[in-house]
């Protein structure tokens, strides 16, 4: 029955894909996105609940400057989002959650589809196939460089399927579209409203990470680190750096000074540890003294100890640095993730339901991964109440890596995710 279903959705699944990426807007200023979202969901009958409806506003974490966010705004309003919807996620609240419930008693199953771009200018190179086929970002300095577009369309896909046979299944679904997943931001404000407290399945999952062939899926991920991300800020004085540059205080220096020193942090002898400084700004001009600085880091962690080790070792780092430029600093906590644990007993289900799929060609119990994913938030709350979670990976082939200028992926890949999920819907779910 999936089979046709999916011949029949290709087309629009390709649009909604194509559509999103054209389009994409970075985290917690997805207004664009979760309208367009919503609209599609209201069409199949779902419920939603919209912005400050489906998620905890003071969890949120690193919500972008009010300017951005005002400026965000008045762009959906001049796209025609509706002032009722705006309302509903003004400030930054952007996202949804959709929920459908049978009727009939059975499982209460959860999925998370992740909606955010990235601040990465797309590629205009003709070999590049958004380029190719004009459907590039339309938005400088913001593309869909990690599949989230495809990762959406996948979701409206698994919605419309329930949609349209919820007479040949049975327990109730809640489908999460969440913002601002890059930074480790969103997860928390959409888990600490209360969607997953008593899920008893929860699914999410990702086109590549690794490249592999389309028709390849993985019932889980080990490997998935835990995170923090910072923001830091120095303050200096400035001065002419001819005439007096002793009045001075470098936060520049400071700046610099602190990133060479976070990469000399000891690697640790328990697990896997990472870090990043992702961004540096500093300076005014070549002969003034720089009284500010910027910059935003990241560390990880395989262990939650770990994790923490890193982030105080980061912490004192960049105080000392300031110290030693006598200038102060502000460090500002704007993202996290946790370790994940996928539940190994989905691997035989999930083997078993996919096998007779028409689109998957291999089932892999797992596909190890190295980064970090703050759906981890939502499955550790599951799992804590009593539910099985599990994050999967959708194979396609990747000629460039995530997070490039260049990045895409094989569109096929929309279809075998699709009737991953259908698959596990109707072997967890059909009467």
């Amino acid at each position: 029955m999936s089979s046709e279903f999916l011949k029949d959705l290709t087309p629009q699944l390709i649009k909604w894909r194509r559509t999103l990426h054209a389009m994409p807007e970075l985290g917690f200023m997805e207004y664009i996105t979760t309208y367009r979202i919503g609209k599609e969901l209201e069409k199949m009958g779902f419920t939603i609940f919209i912005g400050k409806e489906a998620l905890k506003e003071e969890s949120r974490l690193g919500v972008p400057a009010t300017a951005d966010l005002e400026a965000h705004e008045k762009k959906a309003i001049d796209y025609g989002v509706e002032q009722s919807w705006l309302d509903k996620m003004r400030g930054g609240n952007t996202g949804l959650v959709a929920t459908w419930d049978t009727g009939k008693k059975g499982d209460h199953v959860g999925f998370r589809f992740d909606i955010d771009a990235l601040p990465i200018n797309e590629s205009a190179d003709s070999a590049h196939l958004p380029s190719k086929h004009e459907f590039a970002s339309k938005e400088k300095n913001v593309m869909h460089a990690c599949g989230h577009d495809g990762h959406t369309a996948i979701g409206l896909g698994v919605a419309q399927y329930i949609s349209a046979h919820s007479d040949h299944l049975k327990g109730r679904f809640t489908l999460l579209f969440q913002p601002a997943e890059e930074g480790g931001r969103g997860a928390r404000a959409m888990t600490d409203k209360g969607w997953l407290d008593d899920v008893d399945y929860f699914y999410s999952g990702h086109i590549g990470i690794q490249s592999l062939p389309v028709g390849t899926i993985a019932a889980t991920t080990p490997g998935f680190l835990a995170s923090t991300k910072f923001n830091v800020y120095f303050k200096g004085v400035s001065s002419h750096a001819g005439i007096s540059p002793e009045l001075g205080k470098n936060a520049l220096l400071a700046a610099t000074t602190a990133a060479n020193n976070l990469y000399g942090i000891p690697r640790h002898h328990d697990g896997v540890t990472r870090v990043n400084v992702g961004k540096l700004i500093a300076g005014s001009g070549r002969n003034i003294i720089p009284e500010d600085s910027y910059m935003e880091i990241e560390v990880r962690g395989q262990t939650p100890e770990i994790a923490e080790y890193m982030a105080e070792k980061a912490t004192r780092i960049i105080q000392a640095a300031a110290n030693m430029h006598d200038v102060s600093c502000t460090i500002e906590a704007v993202g996290v993730t946790e370790v994940v644990v996928c539940d190994k007993a989905l691997i035989p289900k999930i083997t078993e339901w996919c096998a007779s799929s028409e689109f998957i060609k291999e089932i892999l119990p797992a596909v190890p991964v190295s980064g970090s994913e703050d759906v981890s938030l939502m499955m550790n709350r599951v799992q804590k109440h009593g539910g099985k979670a599990t994050y999967m990976l959708f194979g396609t082939q990747l000629d460039y890596p995530h997070h490039h200028p260049q990045f895409d992926f094989e569109e096929e890949v929309l279809l075998a995710a699709v009737d991953a999920y259908i698959h596990i819907l109707n072997g967890g779910s059909a009467i």
